[in-house]
């Protein structure tokens, strides 16, 4: 495993978003070694993978994390998002959006800096769409008080062109840093733009790559995206530390 390298104590990764569709390709065969084959191209830190179920009653993410060297981090209840990290991640937990739709949220600690990630898969009906934006910028999510942190959401949008809720995202979140050639759906002729990320918070991204081979066009449906991302806060989480009347405060970061 290549890990990414940073300048500042570790608080860069490479993360990756790929919804590989239960590891059934463009060409219809199950086919979990071509997915890995794409994860192992980008060498990512962390893959966040969307449509992850069981095939013939056989779970793909234990092969998968045996494969890769990374560790899979799932919500406890199971369901179709999952991680696969070099970071060991803290708090997974699933949160249903609504129609379908998932958001599965975990954190990492990047440099001694906290990361919020939240791996989304929506529905490309419009009305169910636009519900899931709203549940996912709602009070349990993003519009928790307790994520005061930075934070990456990323997955599948599914939306083609400009879809419903997408106006909502861009009046609360940002946008990352996007190759020339967005399509990554269809796999053989990528038009849409669906899976994709945005920022919250004090963190950029440093680079951002599709992956256009022959393998990944038969791998799935979807391409992935791969984003170099770097927490920029210059504040560190420290220890909380005794003080006079053993009252507790806590520091920021």
């Amino acid at each position: 495993q290549m890990m990414a390298s940073s300048e500042a104590g570790m608080s860069t990764a490479r993360i990756m978003t790929y919804n590989i569709q239960y590891c059934r390709g463009s060409d219809n065969q199950f086919n979990p070694d071509r997915v890995l084959n794409v994860i192992a191209d980008a060498a990512p830190d962390i893959v966040v993978l969307q449509e992850l179920g069981a095939v013939h009653h056989a779970e793909i993410l234990p092969y998968l994390e045996e494969r890769s060297g990374l560790d899979a981090y799932r919500d406890a209840a199971g369901g179709p998002l999952a991680y696969l990290s070099y970071f060991p991640l803290k708090g997974v937990q699933n949160f249903a959006l609504g129609h379908g739709g998932q958001c599965l949220r975990a954190d990492v600690e990047l440099g001694g800096k906290r990361l919020h990630l939240l791996n989304v898969c929506l529905d490309s009906f419009p009305r169910f769409r636009s519900h899931q934006v709203t549940q996912l910028l709602g009070p349990e999510l993003l519009g928790n008080p307790s994520l005061v942190c930075p934070a990456l959401i990323i997955g599948d949008f599914a939306d083609y062109i400009w879809g419903a809720g997408n106006l909502e995202l861009a009046s609360v979140l940002r946008r990352t840093r996007r190759p020339l050639w967005r399509g990554t759906y269809p796999s053989r002729f990528p038009v849409f733009g669906r899976d994709r990320a945005y920022l919250r918070g004090a963190i950029r991204v440093l680079d951002a790559a599709i992956n256009r081979s022959f393998l990944a066009r038969k791998a799935s449906r979807h391409l992935p995206l791969t984003l170099t991302v770097q927490i920029t806060d210059t504040r560190r989480s420290v220890k909380l530390r005794r003080l006079p009347g053993h009252r507790m405060e806590a520091a920021p970061g």
